[in-house]
Parts: C-alpha cells; structure tokens; sequence
C-alpha cells in the first residue's frame, strides 16, 4: 500500500461557473506543481473535456480520472466517476438525452469552452450545463455502474445543491457507498447531525472551479496498492 494525494472534484472551463484559465494544461501543470498524484476532472452534466484532461495529466505525470458532477432532478450534485473514459462518454450521451436543453446565454452563465489538450479552443457547449438533469438519485450509482463507475454525493455538508440539503437525508435505497465532504468540514459534527454517513468511505475535495481554489488548502490522501483509476473505484466501491 502507498499513499497517494488527490483531489476529485475539478471543474474545467466547460463548466460555465469555470474560470477561463482553468484548462486542460492549467489545471494538469498546476495539479503537478501541487504534489497530487491523482485528479478527476467533473465538469457539471458533461464529459467532454475529459480526454484533453487526460492527455495534459499523462504528460504532467498526473493521473486523470474521467468523471462528471452530475446534477440530479432533485437539484442535488452528485461525483460520479469512470474506469475509461469511454465509460464516461458513454454516460455523458445518456445524460445528454435526459436532461433539458436550453441555450446557454454566456454573458449571464459564462462560455462553456472545449479545449484540445494544448488549450485550443475546439468548440463551445450551446447548451446550458446548469440545469437539472431527468435522472433522480435514486439512480444515478446503477446507472454509473452501466458505464464502468461509480458515484457519491458532492459536498454533503453544504446547504445547497446536496443530497442531505435537498432530501434531508442520504437515502439507504440509493445505495452509496461513499460520500463527499468539503474540505473545511468537522466531520464528527456531520456525523453527529447525519449518522447514516458514519460508515461510508470519506473524500475532501476542492470542488475547484478556479486555479486559486485548486491551490489554497491542504489535499488529503488515500492508501491505495496501486496509482490506478480501478484501485481508486475499488475503494470508493469497497471492493
């Protein structure tokens, strides 16, 4: 077993709520400069700058994990990361088809910005990714399993967007068998108030849609066997 530093909860310039500068090379070089060795990148209801993620991360000798934040018709955000990132295609196509497709209005929302791995832009999302998708949460870990993945709730500690905030607590028939915390949380004082969460594997992560926010607190770590995306599901999934 080794220990391995992380942060799974990164959001792109996709994300429209995403700073600018937060490119596939920005966000691989700044991880590198940082010491973490493994990253996910979750953009909200979408996948697709992920492969350019990837490829600046093996470059920057970071390892990448496929994932996506996905926004629940509950309104509440959920992490839910892939093996491959054809996994992760995948599950964006199906999300695609089973969400609400609204233009996006970028001066209110912000550009949702597709880059190669050498931060060109290739392309603009049209559709507005701050929306809540058709899929309930009930759903979401099954359907990640489909894909060769597996999904948490995000930031279960803060008043919005969460699942405890939008459904008072973490449904047992959901199935999840970790969950996310900011990195700011007392977490005896979250399990003092939601003690269903006691028994779960724990993540702190940034939530980072800016580079300062990337940088500006302590990651923690895992113990792992391996540096690997199936050793990183494997103990999320308790396998």
């Amino acid at each position: 077993m080794a220990e391995y530093r992380y942060d799974l909860h990164i959001h792109s310039c996709l994300s429209p709520c995403g700073d600018n500068d937060m490119t596939p090379s920005n966000i691989a070089g700044m991880a590198a400069l940082l010491g973490l060795d493994i990253i996910a990148i979750t953009d909200h209801n979408t996948c697709k700058n992920a492969a350019s993620v990837m490829a600046a991360g093996e470059e920057a000798g970071v390892l990448v994990i496929p994932g996506m934040e996905l926004c629940t018709a509950e309104e509440a955000h959920i992490v839910c990361l892939f093996e491959t990132l054809e996994g992760a295609m995948g599950f964006n196509s199906y999300i695609y088809k089973n969400m609400p497709h609204i233009p996006n209005k970028a001066d209110i929302f912000g550009e949702q910005r597709m880059l190669s791995q050498s931060d060109e832009l290739v392309g603009v999302e049209g559709d507005l990714l701050l929306v809540s998708s058709f899929v309930g949460v009930d759903s979401v870990l099954p359907l990640a399993r489909e894909y060769g993945g597996i999904a948490l709730p995000a930031h279960v500690d803060r008043d919005s967007y969460s699942v405890i905030a939008a459904l008072g607590s973490l449904p047992p028939e959901a199935g999840f068998t970790a969950f996310e915390a900011t990195r700011g949380c007392d977490l005896e004082a979250l399990y003092a108030q939601d003690p269903e969460l006691r028994p779960l594997r724990v993540l702190r992560d940034s939530d980072s849609h800016y580079l300062e926010t990337l940088a500006e607190s302590e990651a923690h770590s895992l113990q792992l066997p391996e540096r690997s995306v199936k050793a990183v599901l494997g103990w999320l999934g308790g396998w």
